[in-house]
């Protein structure tokens, strides 16, 4: 997809949606004014009182019916955001469907969350009790629009907050499809959309009329909500940037060490928040691994979302290479419309690259070859951002080491990808802050009343 703006005749600025695929058009959608983000946060501030009252059962079944609602149009989302975004169209299902069980999940989860007695004064009664935060700001990403969206709002939502809700510029047609699917499930202003690009996001984070916003993207953008979200005192959550290692230790099989690497790094062209960034390999199984790599890049081809992410892609690359890195496979931007670029393998990278030190988000696969598991550990940890790490290894004692070494919020050992339903972990450092799922995000989105009650004087 290509992200453009346009004028109509009454001077309204307009989102240009071009293909990933061919360059070709695929909509336009007008941008949200000053006074129309206003008037989103003064209804959902209006609709709030009544929201948070409505009891818990209750807005547990509007989003079960929600859910249901999602799952019936899960084609034709997919569809739409296939066509904005290149996201294989069997991932992009699997998405609305993985979306449609966040809601379901959270239907069930909120109603049963309660506050706790304290113990006081025999004579008083002590407890404390949740309540709903406000209105919450939802900004999600385009590499997974509606899995993150309804997860973030699926929790918002069932704690008894009211949402305005702005889906990347990248995926805006998939945002207001999403929209139209939710909203009549709950009552009028409850859930508010908002088409728009960084301004409309800036404008809604440095509102007063918000309690909190919630961010999933890059730590650039994370980083800029939170500077806008301080000066009114909104509770911040973010998960951005993640520069995951993959470390392959020696015993392990070379072919299943290299489909673990290709399927990290190449899934989603490496648009997935937990792909795998950079790969630290024993130099025992490295010539090995590498060249199964090479044979299995070849298997992997979508586009990437647009253009402009191509050039990202792309300068990460022309840098390794500047810096001594050799291509094995892929490396060139090719010719022809839309944005796609070729699963590439790099061999001789090194600590001082780009493509080790920041977030590529690309089908890129760097090799670093290290002399024995303790050196490849080492050198995954010495990185600013903390989301997730993978370690491929038969050794206990390795497992254990590294995954109470690694700074990160997810640890995977022997696959890259996986995981049980309802785990919830905390990115650090420049992954972001908070809670972003799991049962543990809806403490996230309320906050807590502490009453200690007393009878009257005699």
């Amino acid at each position: 997809m290509a992200v453009g703006e346009l004028l109509n005749s009454t001077g309204r600025r307009h989102l240009e949606i071009r293909s990933p695929f061919d360059g070709s058009p695929v909509g336009s959608l007008p941008v949200a004014t000053e006074r129309e983000v206003a008037d989103a946060l003064v209804a959902a501030r209006r609709a709030f009182p009544g929201w948070a009252r409505t009891p818990a059962a209750e807005r547990g079944a509007a989003l079960h019916a929600a859910a249901t609602a999602l799952r019936e149009r899960a084609d034709d989302l997919a569809e739409v955001n296939r066509a904005e975004t290149g996201k294989p169209a069997d991932d992009a299902r699997g998405g609305v469907l993985a979306g449609a069980s966040t809601l379901d999940q959270y239907a069930e989860l909120g109603p049963l969350r309660g506050g706790r007695t304290l113990l006081g004064d025999r004579g008083a009664t002590d407890f404390a009790v949740p309540e709903p935060r406000g209105v919450v700001v939802v900004l999600s990403p385009w590499n997974d629009p509606v899995a993150v969206a309804c997860g973030l709002l699926g929790a918002a939502l069932v704690t008894g907050n009211t949402a305005v809700h702005k889906p990347s510029e990248r995926c805006p047609r998939t945002g207001q499809l999403l929209h139209e699917v939710l909203a009549p499930h709950v009552p009028d202003d409850v859930l508010r959309h908002l088409v728009g690009d960084a301004p409309v996001g800036e404008a809604l984070c440095a509102s007063g009329d918000v309690d909190l916003v919630a961010h999933v993207g890059s730590t650039a953008a994370g980083r800029a909500v939170a500077a806008r979200a301080a000066a009114t005192g909104a509770k911040v959550l973010l998960e951005n940037g993640g520069n995951d290692a993959l470390i392959v230790d020696a015993g392990v099989d070379p072919l299943w060490a290299a489909e673990q690497a290709a399927l990290g790094a190449f899934a989603n062209a490496g648009q997935i928040c937990t792909s795998v960034e950079r790969i630290y390999v024993h130099r025992a199984v490295a010539e090995d691994v590498t060249r199964a790599l090479v044979e299995l890049a070849g298997r992997w081809s979508q586009p990437l979302v647009d253009r402009r992410h191509r050039e990202h892609v792309h300068s990460h690359v022309a840098d390794a290479v500047d810096h001594g890195a050799r291509v094995l496979t892929g490396g060139a931007v090719p010719d022809g419309p839309g944005s796609h670029y070729p699963a590439t393998v790099l061999a001789g990278c090194t600590p001082t690259m780009l493509v080790l030190r920041e977030e590529t988000f690309g089908p890129v696969a760097p090799i670093r070859v290290v002399p024995d598991f303790a050196a490849g550990l080492a050198e995954a940890c010495a990185d600013e951002y903390g989301l997730a790490a993978t370690v491929l290894t038969d050794s206990t004692a390795h497992a254990q080491e590294a995954w109470r070494a690694l700074p990160v919020g997810t640890v995977k050992i022997n696959a890259v990808f996986g995981g049980a339903p309802g785990g919830a972990a905390q990115p650090r450092r420049a992954s972001g802050s908070g809670y972003g799922y799991g049962p543990e995000l809806l403490d996230e989105m309320t906050t807590t009343k502490v009453v200690h009650w007393e009878p009257p004087c005699p």
